[in-house]
């Protein structure tokens, strides 16, 4: 048997710097970490949107699905490194204990009331008509596989307390885009509630981490328009990586093989850590075993997702962020 040690667990995701940046902007900027708690947010968005189907995989997706594909390892990573402590050390072990923690503190997933599970059906994708999940090769024509997940979780601990986490990821969505975002509270001050800014209601401040494409940091927040009246509007703050930095960073696995050859386990994942991940998400798969009759498919190709994921969210009077 191998050692622990001696394993490199990949996932992918943590290869890419837009990913391995979250750390880096949580903890190396006061304006962000002091404001990073439920104290002044109001909940958090995380996107994993695609515009391709399966292509030629469908002997593999048909035995794995979304949830396995894409949420219990990319999805809870990015949660985990949005939502984890400080670490003691910038050091592979102390990390992965921090992300631990936080896999502990989510409370379980109930069907329908905290995670919800679509199929696309045919549809139109940037003007290109394409075919529905169960027309695609190599998968079965009454298949009950989920290429579509949404869910909302909560962290049981003082930081997050109240705090709710929605997480979205499909197949043959109107856009591809990976991204984050954290929804402020509003100000609890009333000064802008004139009758002349009646047309210009107050918008929480956003703070957008794209992972991909267009890689970087976006922070809207409410400015005066010039002028004599007090009109406030939202205003954006745009970090690009290409741009700023004039540099193309590099692919995920370039990044990841290299540290597995120095020895450097900062960017993987560790056994204890999967096994975190799966605890929460196997008795959502056992149930979804045993439903011999979702109804598939319930979101047409080149859309949103399924209604199911509108209400998931549009029950707490909160909304999806467009694509």
């Amino acid at each position: 048997n191998l050692n622990e040690n001696s394993v490199y667990h990949i996932d992918h995701y943590l290869g890419k710097e837009t990913v391995q940046n979250i750390l880096t902007t949580r903890f190396a900027n006061t304006i962000f970490e002091s404001c990073w708690n439920s104290q002044y947010i109001d909940h958090v968005q995380i996107s994993l949107s695609e515009t391709i189907g399966i292509g030629s995989r469908g002997n593999f997706f048909e035995k794995s699905g979304m949830l396995r594909d894409m949420v219990q390892n990319h999805m809870m990573q990015l949660l985990c490194l949005l939502t984890m402590e400080p670490p003691t050390t910038f050091d592979a072990d102390e990390i992965r204990k921090e992300k631990i923690k936080i896999l502990q503190r989510i409370s379980p997933f109930s069907e329908g009331s905290s995670i919800v599970r679509g199929q696309y059906g045919p549809g139109t994708v940037q003007g290109v008509s394409v075919l529905g999940y169960r027309e695609e090769e190599n998968v079965d024509k009454d298949s009950r596989v989920e290429t579509y997940v949404a869910l909302k979780t909560v962290i049981n601990n003082p930081r997050w307390l109240g705090v709710p986490f929605y997480l979205r990821a499909g197949k043959r969505l109107a856009k591809k885009s990976t991204d984050i975002s954290i929804i402020f509270k509003k100000s609890p001050y009333n000064l802008f509630a004139a009758e002349e800014c009646s047309r210009c209601p107050i918008e929480n401040d956003l703070l957008i981490i794209r992972i991909q494409p267009d890689e970087g940091v976006a922070l809207k927040f409410n400015c005066k328009v010039p002028g004599t009246n007090n009109i406030v509007r939202p205003v954006k703050m745009d970090f690009r990586y290409d741009s700023y930095f004039q540099t193309t960073t590099p692919e995920a696995y370039e990044r990841l093989l290299c540290d597995c050859i120095i020895g450097d386990r900062t960017l993987f994942t560790g056994g204890d850590e999967v096994m975190a991940s799966w605890k929460l998400f196997t008795p959502v798969l056992e149930e979804w075993d045993q439903d011999s009759s979702p109804s598939f498919p319930n979101y047409p190709a080149g859309s949103s997702g399924p209604k199911e994921a509108d209400a998931l969210i549009e029950r707490d009077g909160r909304s999806w962020r467009p694509l």
